[in-house]
């Protein structure tokens, strides 16, 4: 196993992310299987023993990695809404449009997803964490949809609101996931173009053109 990381003896909750950091390198690495305590210990350069200090066992520390990687990709989606003076209909195209370009889109987030989610169904922890993660990234598109309907002078209810908000969160993932896999095949660009005209058409207003 190569790239171990230098742990830094500094603050607890600095200690507790370097042992997460060491864990999403060694399941990006070797996969949840892989990911072993004693890997884990190896990667941060430590012994198994100070890493149930921070945490009880294995399962915890992977749930802990899982709610990291999840956490940290809406963050850097959300990161595009701190421009000012931007209208809402900007404001949804630029969310959209961060979530189809990298860091977002890439091999490395993709792996360790897919490997997460491949766990999930068998870890009601993980399970949770993936719903929570959903659950939380959804509720923010539905704040966008419905402040881009307030501006266009168009109404919709609370549960219209939702059905687009899972719409869009779908478009978001396939586009995402092509993305990662083969991201040589598109263009710099074409995807978060797609992405944002795609969610457009399915709101029924014209998001790609709006004015930032």
């Amino acid at each position: 196993m190569t790239g171990r990381r230098k742990f830094r003896r500094e603050g607890e909750e600095r200690r507790r992310q370097d042992l997460i950091e060491a864990t999403l390198d060694c399941v990006a690495a070797d996969g949840i299987e892989g990911a072993t305590l004693r890997a884990i210990a190896r990667r941060a350069g430590v012994t198994a023993g100070l890493i149930r200090h921070y945490f009880p066992g294995k399962e915890d520390l992977l749930q802990a990695a899982y709610a990291t990687i999840v956490e940290r990709m809406t963050a850097q989606a959300l990161a595009s809404l701190d421009a000012t003076g931007r209208a809402p209909a900007a404001r949804l195209a630029a969310f959209v449009a961060a979530n189809l370009a990298a860091p977002i889109v890439d091999a490395r987030v993709f792996s360790l997803w897919a490997g997460f989610i491949g766990r999930a169904h068998a870890d009601p922890a993980l399970s949770a964490v993936h719903r929570d993660g959903y659950i939380g990234f959804r509720d923010r598109l539905e704040q966008l949809i419905a402040e881009t309907f307030a501006a266009a002078g168009q109404s919709a209810d609370a549960g219209q609101l939702r059905r687009h908000a899972i719409a869009v969160n779908a478009v978001i993932d396939g586009l995402w996931i092509e993305g990662c896999m083969a991201g040589d095949l598109f263009e710099t660009g074409e995807l978060a173009a797609i992405g944002t005209a795609s969610v457009g058409r399915v709101l029924g207003i014209d998001i790609q053109g709006a004015d930032a």
